[in-house]
């Protein structure tokens, strides 16, 4: 990244009347306390004059952010394997295996797939947050899938506003436990931490978010399991997983909200299935954006992983 890039953002209505602060966390998806140390030094220009973080934007204000050279980052570079599916000066999208942590954090200091991602590109640095550059989205340790990473600021701002506005196409496959009673539908419930598992989310919260999930059955079989295809319209943590265990459907595999393959026990038929479950079969197979760049809109597809795969294949052999 250049020290002299600058950010640049017109207040639309919808947002008029907003902070300086709160415009750009919502533009950028940055911390407030990253933003409150660039308006404090002067790096934030409305107009081309420095505000105030109370300073409330008007409609057709021009925000410029002067993005700061990248400070040293304290993340190790590793040389582990990426399946990048594609790649310029402003994207890099990647296929995530199961079972690979997407950032450092308690428990995993190393090993991950930012650690990787700063290896294959160390200009990633301080692109967005410092502690998860390049990062816009995440997925579970265990969820497989497609994964879009910033390598500018231009892109990483271009995509948080993407996400904001839902204008971001996503696209998974689970197996679920159980019969769905429709062929489609909507599950929208709140997602919030849980009120007493601190470590897991839940409909229930005390302080949860609008969340929204579209379903649709692609396939039913013995057990019974179903594989759905599902689309989000919003990205609340564990969103999909908690969705459906709500709804009584929980992901094979996901002991964390009611699907572990103890369940399996109660189906002689399905015992096939116990060494080949390690994780929520739960995978990112479709994701579409518009490109920060060149306005283009594009799209990737990563076909199921093996571990996923071998479970179908041995479900069809049950019919």
């Amino acid at each position: 990244m250049e020290a002299s890039e600058t950010l640049a953002v017109t207040v639309t209505p919808p947002d008029a009347g907003v902070r300086l602060d709160q415009f750009l966390t919502r533009q950028l998806g940055w911390s407030r306390a990253r933003l409150q140390k660039l308006l404090k030094s002067g790096r934030v220009l409305v107009n081309g004059e420095p505000r105030p973080a109370s300073y409330r934007v008007r409609e057709g204000d021009t925000v410029a952010v002067r993005v700061p050279p990248p400070s040293p980052s304290h993340l190790a570079p590793e040389a582990l394997p990426l399946a990048i599916l594609f790649e310029d000066r402003d994207l890099l999208v990647v296929n995530k295996p199961p079972h690979l942590v997407v950032h450092p954090g308690a428990g995993h200091r190393a090993g991950t797939l930012l650690n990787a991602l700063v290896h294959h590109c160390p200009d990633l640095k301080d692109i967005g947050e410092v502690s998860r550059p390049g990062l816009v989205h995440r997925l579970d340790k265990d969820t497989s899938g497609l994964l879009v990473v910033a390598k500018t600021a231009l892109a990483h701002a271009a995509l948080v506003a993407q996400f904001q506005a839902h204008a971001i196409t996503k696209r998974y496959q689970a197996l679920v436990w159980g019969r769905l009673l429709e062929i489609e539908g909507e599950i929208d419930k709140e997602v919030g931490r849980h009120p007493t598992a601190r470590q897991k989310m839940s409909v229930h919260a005390r302080r949860g978010k609008r969340a929204i999930t579209f379903w649709r059955v692609i396939r039913e079989f013995p057990g019974p399991l179903t594989l759905v295809a599902l689309t989000p319209q919003t990205g609340r943590t564990h969103q999909l997983r908690v969705h459906l265990a709500s709804e009584g459907h929980p992901v094979l595999g996901d002991a964390t909200y009611g699907g572990g393959v103890s369940r399996l026990a109660g189906h002689p038929r399905l015992q096939v299935l116990k060494p080949l479950v390690h994780r929520q079969l739960l995978h990112a197979g479709r994701l579409g954006i518009i490109h920060p760049r060149t306005g283009e809109k594009m799209t990737w597809e990563a076909p199921l992983p093996e571990d996923f795969q071998a479970v179908l294949d041995n479900l069809e052999n049950l019919h």
